[in-house]
């Protein structure tokens, strides 16, 4: 989000209604080179991730205060969409994209180029993990999980969201929200969305206990957004998890603190 543009609409972008789908017809789902291509996308208000912005803002409010040197371990950091709602903790930044990293990096991340399923950060190094709308791009959620919960101190906390395997999922988060320009066309593979209740078993064999609410949009504030009469979009607990959910638990052993809302 960076240099002068020449006009609203090239900053900003048309309305969702009227804006078609930013796609990439060359690329397979879920490829990489895709957000290499949109790079120039992750900060624009209006832009190709917009809806990774108001997620990672409702991620934050699970992310207890920090204590004093607190770690917190981002995986699939992107561009450092985090950074702005968890200020005070050590913030390392886990990606594989070299560009993403780099505007990590603006935002004060310490920014490794790794990949989630075998991340280059010793045992135990981490205060929180987060793993915000990765788990549906990865091809071994075992693997994914199992870094994540080993990354964890004792009483550390993991923090998640991402996208359940339901076919009202497949409907909302690709024919839907693909099609309406708040995520790129191709972004997700569905065959990897996440299997919930396979998620917790995996969560609980690393010593996790990970709880699961679902949320959404604020269907006001989406309006709102959409005719250019609001900036941003909360999201909202909803009490079906079968589209997008959130999940948070402890690692067993000494705490590290609360896990108290912002």
């Amino acid at each position: 989000m960076t240099g002068t543009r020449k006009s609203f609409e090239a900053a900003h972008g048309s309305p969702v209604c009227q804006r078609p789908a930013i796609t990439q017809n060359d690329l397979e789902p879920n490829d990489p080179e895709l957000y290499e291509r949109l790079a120039d996308q992750w900060w624009r208000p209006r832009g190709a991730f917009v809806m990774l912005h108001w997620l990672a803002a409702a991620r934050a409010q699970l992310v207890p205060p920090p204590r004093p040197g607190a770690v917190l371990v981002d995986l699939g950091c992107g561009a450092g969409l985090l950074a702005p709602h968890v200020s005070g903790y050590h913030h390392i930044g886990v990606d594989f994209s070299q560009e993403a990293l780099r505007q990590a990096r603006e935002r004060g991340v310490r920014a490794i180029r790794g990949d989630v399923l075998a991340v280059p950060l010793p045992d135990g190094c981490a205060d929180v993990v987060v793993a915000g709308e990765i788990l549906e791009h990865v091809t071994d959620l075992s693997a994914a999980v199992a870094e994540a919960c080993r990354l964890l101190r004792p009483g550390g906390l993991l923090v998640l969201d991402t996208l359940a395997d339901t076919a009202v999922c497949r409907l909302v988060a690709v024919q839907l929200a693909e099609r309406l320009g708040l995520a790129p066309r191709g972004v997700h593979d569905p065959a990897l969305f996440v299997d919930r209740a396979r998620l917790v078993r995996e969560c609980a064999a690393h010593g996790v206990r990970l709880a699961l609410r679902g949320i959404r949009p604020s269907l006001p504030d989406l309006l709102a957004w959409s005719l250019r009469r609001g900036q941003t979009v909360r999201m909202v607990p909803t009490a079906s998890t079968a589209v997008l959910f959130q999940g948070a638990g402890r690692k067993k052993g000494m705490t590290c603190g609360p896990a108290r809302s912002r």
